[in-house]
């Protein structure tokens, strides 16, 4: 079982506040650069949603 399929397993059940981790580590980094690497760090948030299945669903938006 590799590292990743361990936190995958981890995360199971979990994916909402693996996604506001997410956003926040992305944030922190953006706050400590000053903004310069905010694309990059968009793309690095955007892999690891898919990486961990976190992604919200964009194409059915929660019916309120």
């Amino acid at each position: 079982m590799s590292f990743m399929d361990k936190i995958k397993g981890m995360l199971k059940g979990h994916e909402d506040m693996a996604d506001k981790g997410i956003d926040k580590g992305g944030d922190y980094v953006d706050q400590r650069t000053g903004d310069k690497y905010t694309s990059q760090v968009d793309t690095a948030q955007d892999k690891m949603r898919d990486e961990f299945g976190t992604r919200p669903n964009r194409d059915n938006p929660p019916q309120s």
